[in-house]
Parts: C-alpha cells; structure tokens; sequence
C-alpha cells in the first residue's frame, strides 16, 4: 500500500503548535470526549474533563496502574457505558452506540488480553473481522450470493496474514499461537475492517522480545498507511520510539499532555506514577520517625486485641 507522506508529515507538524496542557484542542481531532465519568460504586474509574485525539498520528495513553486507561477505552468504544459524558468520533455521537456499531464505523480496538476464537483456525478468526458480509443476511445466504465475497474475503486475510508474518499458522487453530502470535493476529484481524482509527490496549504486554520489534514495526506501519492510532501502553521505551503525543492519565483525569521527551520530564507525571511525596530527602532522621510510628501502631492494635480478648 503506497504511503502518503505529506499527509502524514502535515499530522505530525500541526501538532507543534498545540499546548502543552491538558485537553489541549487539536487542530484536526478525529475523537473529541468531554465530562466522561465513571463510577464503580464510591470510586470513580474515569473523569476526564476534555480530551482530544490528533488523527493520523500515534498518541499514547499511559498513567500509572489504576489511573483509568482501559476503562476510557471501554467507554470510549462501547464496551461500557459512564454515568455522564460526551464523546465523538468524526463529529457523529457515540452515545449509547453499541460496540459493534462503533467498530462498524471505523473505530476499532484491540483488548490486553487478546480475543482470538480458539477452536476456529488463524483463517478463520480472520475472515470473521471483515464487515458488510453478504453471507450474514438471510436471502444473500440462503441464495448463495456470499460466494464471490468470500474469495475477497480470504484474499484480503492471506494478505494480511504474510504482512504480520503468520502465513505459515494459517491453518493452525488459534488456540495453539503463542501470546506474540495472538497479538498479531489480533491486530491484523482488526485491520479487515479497514479502520480508520485503531485502539490498542496494551500491544506489547506478554510479548516476547523476539516478536516486540515486528509488533513496532506494524503499529507505525498503521500510521504510515493514513490511519490514526491510539495506543495503551507501560513500556516506556515503546512510548518514546513511537508515539507522536502522549496523554497522561492519574486517578481518572487526564493530567498532562505533550510530546515524548517533554510529557516524560513533566513533574504532573512524575508525580503521578511516583506521587508528590517522592522527592523526600529520607534522611535517617525521617527513616527512625517513619519505623517509630508504625510501631506504635503495631503497639496499640496488639493493645486493642489482648482487650477484646
């Protein structure tokens, strides 16, 4: 697929005049949110004021373990439902849209712990990605007009299958891939719907480092082909080699916003996967003050207890 250079080099170049700053607006947002909460019972999983989403470049969205990350995922695609919010995609609501519809429309995603149909073989889970199939309506199917697609369909699979290096398990089942493979089988299922802008929930978690790189090389490929990619992710090296525009997260709110280099020196970030207490001076005064109070702790709930008893 030939790569359109310009559009790409215009993405990445409009987003050099964007603030450094959270819900900073974008110059072309293919995905806008606004006041998106929600709650699981008395904690609140997500509450992002404003956020926008630069088409045809790759933003990540990192933050500490429990800020929120794949729960917006969820919301944002239709796998869950908030209490509140406003999100878009291409200007058209998603609101109380569906999963499937969602994806229909172009927005598709990919989940940490991957979803390949483990008794249909790596064909077959790949057939299933495509969209619009003829064969999936009643009189299209009882009248056997699904037969043509359908060798689209496959021609589309296997060449997507020798394009992330999996044309050899073609006929294996999908249950016997390794976690590497699954995630590249994943991905590239994804890409039979030609989507326009693709979600990654953590690529590379239990991904060896033999596979790790391919994985690299085929999430720039994506933007290299026009699409936009939006990526979650705890590799931090992975963050740095390919990301556009970062997004940070912390305790459900978007709490920082900017390139690479400049999200990863900010001190909202560093407090909020370290906390604000981190640069402490531990001196061995502080340490003994620190060991003197748990122990009396410790020595008032062992109070506590001989009482009880």
């Amino acid at each position: 697929m030939p790569v359109d250079t310009s559009g790409l080099s215009a993405a990445r170049a409009a987003l050099a005049d964007v603030p450094r700053e959270p819900g900073a607006p974008k110059p072309d947002a293919i995905v806008v949110a606004d006041n998106v909460v929600r709650r699981f019972g008395g904690l609140t999983a997500v509450d992002v004021d404003h956020v926008e989403i630069q088409r045809g470049v790759i933003t990540a969205l990192i933050g500490p373990n429990g800020a929120g990350k794949t729960t917006f995922f969820n919301l944002l695609t239709g796998f869950d439902r908030p209490q509140s919010g406003e999100w878009a995609f291409n200007g058209r609501s998603l609101a109380n849209v569906p999963a499937y519809k969602v994806a229909r429309m172009g927005m598709i995603r990919t989940f940490q712990l991957t979803k390949v149909l483990a008794k249909l073989k790596v064909i077959e889970n790949m057939r299933l990605g495509a969209t619009g199939q003829r064969g999936e309506r009643f009189l299209p199917g009882l009248l056997g007009m699904w037969r043509s697609q359908e060798h689209e369909i496959t021609e589309k699979a296997d060449a997507l299958l020798e394009r992330f290096l999996l044309a050899r398990l073609r006929d294996d089942f999908a249950g016997t891939l390794s976690g590497g493979q699954r995630k590249l089988l994943e991905m590239a299922r994804a890409l039979m719907a030609d989507p326009e802008l693709v979600m990654l929930d953590e690529p590379m978690a239990g991904v060896n480092p033999a596979l790790k790189q391919s994985l690299l090389g085929h999430v720039k490929s994506l933007r290299d082909e026009g699409r936009t990619v939006l990526f979650v992710e705890h590799d931090m090296d992975m963050v740095r080699d390919i990301s556009d525009w970062v997004i940070v997260m912390a305790q459900g709110q978007v709490v920082a916003e900017g390139p690479p280099d400049s999200v990863m020196s900010d001190q909202r970030v560093i407090d909020a996967y370290l906390g604000s207490h981190h640069d402490q001076d531990l001196s061995e005064d502080v340490v003994e003050e620190i060991h003197e109070k748990a122990a009396a702790e410790v020595a008032a709930d062992d109070e506590a207890t001989d009482k009880d008893a």
